[in-house]
């Protein structure tokens, strides 16, 4: 059964890893696109039109291979966990079904937006390219709001293992729902501003002066730009609600193992679970407790406070908190140091430079988003449903989960070796301006 839950969970992961990418540039990229349209619409650059034509495509191809691995997750759920879904089924059934008819709404408008140039009125075919975004936006929210169940339970009354009542929207709308959903959402904005703004920035390397890639950037940085500094304020209300609901996450993140009053925040470190220690760390005195509770001399509960067989897997938690941490704080300072040179206007922010800071910067929105997760999923190990069943409960006995694991890390390798091809042939080849 361990090798089993291994292969399951590895199949899981490997999934929503492979999956994450295509729902967030799903919520990020129709934001651009209609930026960039609105933009046209008010100035009648044609720059402007040809940056919301290559995005949208972009869009397009994305939305389509993220399809196919959201159809691939939905068969996995089944397949994989079938006493999590025979249990949670009912209760979280409502926001699985709103995702999938905002999925579908999403797909319409998408498909009037981009075969619609020169078909429908220009505000029309403006308003699909919004109703897109939206649409995007309302799946990915509904799905989380799911996740945010797992985390923080709520809706239904259990009775001797049986659910005697349950309340979807009591269910949807968890106390963790709001601060999952906020801070999933803002990542995709930030990863997509931040992402875009790359590609245009090693364009610009290579053709220095093109308004195109210019003007690309332009949109693609101000996105992340202003975003970030919320997803930042997000992270915040995030922690602290982990502190209220689930300490012992919040303790696998800072690697704290005593239970201590105004705890300090540990940066970097290395958790040694055998001498129940984390080494190497720099710490901040109270600055813990001030983040996690607004009391400088808060008292925070440690791992050792926590019965050992609740324990997550604390190293591989802590490293990804702090990975997702740096991530956010360069992008601030890529945000904050770009702004400072457009507003000075003495042509800093078009230098090689800091186009190479772009560019570097270009992956981390994605790597925060990943391992944001990982902090999440693991961290709230050993359960699947926090403090209700564990994961090891969950998973089918079906033998040999090997094989469908090594089915479908083929079918994801495949997806992502058409993605990188149409996204080079149709979107990433040259554009003249």
């Amino acid at each position: 059964m361990i090798t089993d839950l291994f292969a399951a969970r590895s199949q899981m992961a490997m999934s929503l890893g492979f999956h994450i990418i295509f729902a967030i540039i799903g919520i990020g990229m129709p934001l651009l696109m209609i930026i960039s349209e609105a933009l046209y619409l008010k100035t009648k650059d044609q720059t402007y039109l040809k940056l919301a034509k290559k995005w949208a495509q972009g869009t397009a191809i994305l939305f389509v291979v993220g399809a196919v691995s959201g159809t691939a997750l939905s068969f996995e759920l089944g397949l994989l966990w079938p006493n999590f879904m025979k249990f949670a089924g009912p209760i979280i059934g409502m926001p699985f079904s709103l995702e999938g008819f905002a999925f579908f709404l999403e797909a319409i408008f998408l498909g009037i937006y981009f075969y619609g140039w020169d078909r429908v009125s220009p505000g029309a075919h403006w308003f699909a390219g919004l109703m897109v975004f939206i649409f995007g936006t309302a799946s990915a929210v509904f799905v989380i709001c799911a996740n945010a169940w797992m985390n923080s339970p709520a809706g239904f009354t259990l009775e001797n293992g049986v659910i005697t009542h349950f309340d979807p929207f009591e269910a949807m709308f968890n106390p963790a729902a709001f601060t999952e959903t906020l801070h999933m959402t803002l990542a995709a904005y930030v990863s997509v501003g931040f992402a875009a703004a790359g590609v245009h920035a090693l364009k610009l390397l290579k053709q220095p002066g093109s308004r195109f890639h210019q003007k690309g950037l332009l949109i693609a940085f101000w996105v992340g730009a202003c975003v970030i500094p919320l997803q930042l304020f997000s992270g915040h209300l995030s922690a602290a609600h982990v502190a209220e609901h689930q300490p012992i996450k919040l303790a696998a993140m800072e690697g704290l193992w005593e239970t201590t009053a105004g705890a300090p925040l540990t940066i970097f470190g290395w958790p040694n679970a055998k001498l129940e220690k984390t080494e190497y760390g720099i710490e901040i005195p109270y600055m813990l407790s001030i983040l996690a509770y607004r009391d400088p001399h808060a008292v925070v509960r440690g791992l050792k406070s926590f019965p050992k067989e609740n324990l997550p897997p604390i190293w591989p938690v802590h490293v990804a908190f702090q990975i997702m941490i740096f991530a956010g704080t360069a992008m601030l300072g890529a945000a904050f140091l770009g702004a400072l040179l457009l507003y000075r206007r003495r042509g800093g922010f078009w230098k090689r430079r800091f186009l190479k800071l772009l560019v570097l910067c270009s992956p981390l929105g994605f790597i925060a988003v990943e391992t944001g997760w990982m902090v999440t999923e693991i961290g709230r190990q050993p359960w699947v449903i926090y403090n209700i069943m564990r994961t090891k409960d969950a998973v089918t006995p079906m033998p040999h989960l090997f094989v469908p694991f090594l089915l479908f890390s083929a079918l994801y390798f495949f997806l992502g070796i058409v993605v990188v091809y149409l996204l080079r042939k149709r979107v990433f080849n040259d554009v003249d301006g």
